[in-house]
This record gives structure tokens, C-alpha cells and sequence, in this order.
């Protein structure tokens, strides 16, 4: 029995990426078209990034409460802007049973709306504020093309919706809960990430600003993996919600927006992974340690999980009836940060052998140095993800100074390219036609010299472009 091939990642990216969501047993294919079954790997890997957010949530005030999956159409219609930006994708309801409804309800694409019906009611005065809500759900968007984990028809996810007293209060959380999604993205993912306002025309329908976490994946396109939007008071206002402030005087509130879905799986395997299948990092892997008997070693599996147990690595013990190569391979696809074979003849010796999935390095430990050597190579294998995923990432962001530049490294390339921008949407169109890059975010903390990079005329800003999934 051999595990099956895996396509090379240099050959067939596309491909390669399918072969280690199949064999990596994280997802399979549904006969309900457009959506995926998430596998018990694949599901475990999606609540380890949930405790951990869910921690970082709670612990800056923000509270968890359920909505309705449903939204009539009169409530989604109540803001224009919004409604518009998810038209294409909305799935409709039009009967309840054999009975057709008077009025046909969305499945939620997102829950802004029923967020504001629901702050219509409960905020009065100033003391209500600020409210700080999450919610973990799925939600519906009717894409034409999916692909597992990158495009789903159903998509797991999570959706902040706050409310403010004051402009400065909204854009603050905005930021804060942005810098808690790049936090969590390179210290748990160990995924290097671009971050920055969305242009206008990128910009999430409704919001006054997006700014967006963009990862890039090892084939170098981008992978946009989480938001934070601020609203103004644009739904507030659209909604009529208000309340009584201290001096006495009705004010609308401010409002922002923030989510991550399983995307962030996604660009864990497009970013990690290699030509063996998945590669874990080991503060978000489910299971640390893998651990694969190999003949008589009972006692010592036994002393061996007491101390895994003690230390709190999680691990699992692979005792099924397959041959040792195929479990070593197995374990390579999957992912396990570390590989222990506690082999029957080794330990006679009184050695084990220990093997990294970052390099597959195997190294040999006394039984007596396991802990000691588990424990730094998991920290090592952490930093060691990152580091290379950096590495790689900055040898393709390219400069552009004039189109043809431009042209041919979107010709010759795939990375991200630098670009100064004279601000119109007419040159980011061009772009988008052109090269099939988009703009994935402003950059800010870089000066503006040269003109546009597209058209010539001044420059106003600097951007990032980038074919993206």
C-alpha cells in the first residue's frame, strides 16, 4: 500500500493543491454542488484558529451572539450601497414548505443588516455603548467557480459588528481588531502578511474604509485573508439608530466590521505546504506530535504519552495495521509538526528518532532527551515557517516605475508589484485589464516620488498590485 502521489507544486500549482486537500483528508467533495465537506483534519484545524481568535476576542470585550440565517428582502434592501455589492451572490428563498412566501428571504451572505435591526433596539443612550459583538456561523455566497477552502458556496466564518459613540472610538477598534488578525496570522500561522487600506473601488460594499490582510501564497498570488472595516455611520444612519448622549442630545453611532473565514486554511497549505503534502505549524496543528510504534513497545508508548500528556502537547499515536513507510508518509501528508518512531530495535539501544516536517531532518535522541528535544524543535519549526515564508514572499515583490515595467512582470512574474498611483480608478481598471492584477492595498508608509506609474500624471500614493485567487 502506498499513499497516493502528490502532483509537484512546481509542475501543477492548481493541481497540487487539490492532490494535498484530498490526500491530506481535510476536505471531500458533496453532491451539493459548490459546497465542501470539511474532514475531521480539516475541521480540527479550523477550531484550533477559532479557540485561538475566540481567546483574543473575548479578552478585548467582545461578547458572542447568534443571528438568524435568514434575511427578508425589505431589510437587506435598506442599505443601497451594501445590497448592491452582494446582488450577484445572494440565494433566495421563495417558499416555506409547499407554501410561497409573501416576501422571499437571502440566505445570509453576511450580517451587517441584521446586526443594525437589532441595534435599533437595544440601544438608547450613551451607556449601551459600545457594543462589541462576534458571531461564528456560516454563511452563503452562490460563487461560480469554487475551489475547497478558497471559494465555497457554504463558508465558515466568524463576523464582528460593533457599534461606537464616537467617529474616534469606531476607526480605533477598526484598527485594533486589524492588528489582532496580523497578529494571529504570523505568530500562530507563521504566514508574513501586507497589510493596508483597499482602495475605493476594493473597498467592502458600504464601508467608508477596508483594510485588508493580504498573504501572499508560494506560487505568488495573493490570497486576501481577513478584513476590518470601518462604516461611519452610513448603516447607522440607514437604519435609524440613535441615542441619547450626555448632553442630552440625540447622536447615530459609528459602526465597523471584521471577519476571517476558512480561507486562512486555504493559504495554510498554498503558503506551508510542499511536494509531500501539508506542513502544520505547530501552534495551530491539532496534533503536535505524531507517534508510531514500531514493534513490541508498549511500556515505553505508554511512559512516553504520560509525558506529552504532562507537558500538554497534543499527539496521536498511529497503531493501525499499515506498514511503518506508509505511516511515515501518511504523517508527512498531513502535516504533523513532528514525527516520533519509537521503533523496538532503536530502543534497545535506548535511541528514538525524531523527524521535523519543515525539512524532514530526522534527528536521533535518547529516550531520556525526548521532551527537551520535542520541545525545541516545535518552537524551532514555528520560527523556521515563518522565516522561509518571508524569505520567499520578498524575493517577489518587484518595482514597477513605468507600465511597460509593469507589463513585463506581470508578463514574466507572479509576485506583487510596487507601483506609485496617481489615485484614479481609470488607471486601476487598465491594470486589471491589461496584466489581470488587481490592487491589493495602499502603502502608506513609503514617500511618493515619480509620477504614475500607469499614466504619467502625478502620483498621490503607492500600491501594491497582484493576481490574486
Amino acid at each position: 500500500m502506498e499513499v497516493k502521489k502528490i502532483t509537484n507544486r512546481d509542475v501543477d500549482f492548481a493541481k497540487w493543491y487539490t492532490d494535498v486537500c484530498m490526500n491530506a483528508d481535510l476536505v471531500d467533495y458533496s453532491t451539493v454542488k459548490g459546497s465542501m465537506i470539511i474532514r475531521p483534519l480539516g475541521y480540527a484545524i479550523w477550531e484550533e484558529m477559532q479557540k485561538v481568535l475566540d481567546k483574543m476576542f473575548k479578552e478585548t470585550g467582545h461578547e458572542n451572539v447568534q443571528m438568524p440565517m435568514f434575511i427578508p428582502e425589505s431589510l437587506l434592501n435598506v442599505e443601497k450601497e451594501h445590497v448592491e455589492g452582494f446582488a450577484p451572490e445572494v440565494a433566495w428563498v421563495t417558499h416555506g414548505g409547499a407554501e410561497k412566501l409573501e416576501e422571499r428571504m437571502c440566505v445570509r451572505p453576511t450580517s451587517e443588516v441584521l446586526f443594525c435591526d437589532h441595534y435599533k433596539k437595544i440601544i438608547q443612550t450613551y451607556r449601551d455603548l459600545p457594543k462589541l459583538y462576534n458571531q461564528w456561523c456560516t454563511i452563503v455566497r452562490w460563487e461560480k467557480t469554487t475551489r475547497p477552502f478558497l471559494r465555497s458556496r457554504e463558508i465558515l466564518w466568524q463576523e464582528g459588528h460593533t457599534m461606537h459613540r464616537t467617529k474616534e472610538e469606531a476607526i480605533k477598534e477598526t484598527l485594533r481588531m486589524f492588528n489582532i488578525y496580523k497578529t494571529f496570522q504570523e505568530n500562530y500561522l507563521a504566514i508574513p502578511v501586507i497589510t493596508g487600506k483597499k482602495t475605493e473601488k476594493e473597498k467592502f460594499a458600504g464601508a467608508e474604509v477596508t483594510y485588508t490582510i493580504e498573504a501572499m501564497m508560494y506560487d505568488g498570488y495573493a490570497l486576501q485573508n481577513g478584513t476590518s472595516h470601518y462604516f461611519g455611520n452610513h448603516f447607522a444612519e440607514a437604519f435609524g439608530i440613535t441615542f441619547l448622549d450626555s448632553d442630552n442630545t440625540l447622536k447615530t453611532p459609528y459602526q465597523t466590521s471584521w471577519g476571517v473565514s476558512t480561507r486562512m486554511i486555504g493559504s495554510l497549505i498554498m503558503v506551508h505546504g510542499d511536494n509531500h503534502g501539508l506542513v502544520l505549524p505547530p501552534k495551530i496543528a491539532p496534533f503536535k506530535v505524531v507517534i508510531i510504534p514500531i514493534g513490541e513497545v508498549a511500556e515505553k508508548l505508554a511512559e512516553l504519552e504520560d509525558n506529552l500528556k504532562e507537558s500538554g502537547i497534543t499527539y496521536k499515536v498511529d497503531n493501525s495495521n499499515k506498514s511503518p513507510g506508509y505511516k511515515f508518509a501518511e504523517a508527512e501528508v498531513k502535516g504533523f509538526p513532528i514525527r516520533i518512531e519509537l521503533g523496538e530495535r532503536d530502543l534497545k539501544n535506548n535511541q528514538v528518532t525524531l523527524v521535523r516536517r519543515d525539512t524532514l531532518e530526522k534527528i536521533t535522541v535518547t529516550f531520556a532527551e525526548i521532551m527537551q528535544n520535542v520541545q525545541n524543535l516545535l518552537e524551532d519549526i514555528q520560527i523556521n515557517l515563518f522565516e522561509t515564508a518571508k524569505k520567499r514572499r520578498d524575493s517577489m515583490i518587484y518595482e514597477a516605475s513605468t507600465y511597460d515595467e509593469l507589463l513585463d512582470i506581470a508578463k514574466n512574474k507572479n509576485g506583487f508589484v510596487k507601483i506609485n498611483w496617481c489615485g484614479n480608478q481609470e488607471c486601476e481598471d487598465k491594470i486589471k485589464e491589461d496584466t489581470q492584477m488587481k490592487s491589493r492595498c495602499l502603502i502608506e508608509s513609503e514617500e511618493v516620488t515619480g509620477p504614475c506609474t500607469v499614466c504619467g500624471k502625478k502620483a498621490t500614493t503607492r500600491l501594491y498590485v497582484g493576481k490574486q485567487y
